[in-house]
């Protein structure tokens, strides 16, 4: 059967009407936010996380695990996380024998000729909810409940933490547990608030920088124009360009001998899980000359703006991003 994901938001017990669940869907924040839910409603019984493809390489060991528990145990629960088409047969099986056992499948996108999709929505007994992206009005609904009772909690500052996360339910989060620490009081100031959240306009360069060096001339243009460029910040982006390429050349050095992905492991401080996609799309992109190419314009440029304070600097290091951007498709 299917079920709304704010239905379950507003009202968990529902999920105890059904000893398997599906939640898939692209908004990990939204995914993140329902497994606090049911482990707030199950406090007194372990959950265990469990991947698809360790059930998938040992099916046995999964059973045994969901199945030969001890006699005190009153209830089993079990995320299992990735899950897409491959479980199917194992959850047909799973199902006929499920007693004290709740399940609970995570998934991304599934489309509508998906077998686990199509079996959990027309089921009567078992539930599918889809965990759609966030909209404006949700994340000003979350931003509202979790700030209740907080003076300044203006419409203009709601606005400004939700343009801040940018529709991202987990980084929302995040920022509102850097909210309610910093203002223990209760109290939201607007010209401390901005301070907080300036941490934007780094993440949006880091993106326009990502995008530049990937050589995607839709992404980058696009971004140029709503990215805002701090002129107090210019040194700090000239390093970030810096740093990535320099990390780059080690890792086409290191690649000689061995496979990028090694190559990459070997890096320290590692690459965040999240900047790896992009990382290894420029390392395919950048060799050596070109890195030093660019690298040649960062320090020529520097040394521009030092000397005049005067110069547009914005323009500047715009126009360096979209070169870079070119250099990266020759």
């Amino acid at each position: 059967m299917i079920s709304k994901s704010f239905e379950i938001e507003s009202n968990p017990s529902l999920l105890k009407k059904s000893k398997l669940c599906l939640f898939f869907g692209e908004n990990l924040g939204l995914k993140n936010d329902l497994k606090k839910i049911i482990k707030e409603q199950n406090k007194e019984f372990s959950i265990q996380n469990v991947f698809q493809n360790d059930i998938l390489s040992n099916k046995d060991a999964f059973f045994d695990e969901i199945f030969n528990g001890s006699l005190f145990e009153e209830k089993k629960i079990f995320f299992i996380n990735q899950a897409s088409d491959k479980i199917f047969d194992v959850i047909k099986e799973l199902e006929l024998k499920l007693d004290n056992q709740e399940i609970y499948l995570f998934s991304e996108i599934l489309d509508k000729k998906s077998k686990l999709r199509g079996f959990f929505e027309k089921s009567k007994i078992y539930i599918s909810i889809a965990c759609y992206p966030d909209n404006e009005i949700t994340i000003k609904k979350i931003i509202q409940n979790t700030l209740k009772g907080y003076k300044g909690l203006t419409l203009e500052n709601i606005n400004l933490i939700a343009e801040n996360c940018n529709l991202d339910r987990d980084k929302l989060r995040n920022e509102l547990s850097k909210i309610t620490s910093f203002f223990s009081n209760k109290s939201i100031e607007k010209e401390r608030l901005d301070l907080l959240l300036n941490i934007r306009t780094n993440e949006n360069f880091d993106s326009l920088k990502d995008y530049a060096l990937n050589g995607n001339k839709k992404k980058t243009n696009s971004l140029i124009r709503d990215t805002y460029i701090d002129a107090e910040k210019n040194i700090l982006y000239l390093n970030m360009i810096n740093r990535r390429l320099t990390r780059i050349s080690e890792v086409n050095e290191n690649a000689i001998t061995t496979d990028i992905e090694t190559a990459m492991s070997k890096l320290r401080p590692p690459v965040f899980w999240k900047e790896k996609a992009h990382f290894v799309s420029q390392t395919k992109r950048w060799n050596k000359e070109k890195i030093k190419n660019v690298l040649k314009q960062t320090y020529n440029l520097e040394l521009k703006l030092k000397s005049n304070s005067l110069i547009n600097s914005q323009i500047l290091i715009k126009k360096l991003l979209i070169d870079i951007c070119v250099l990266a498709n020759s």
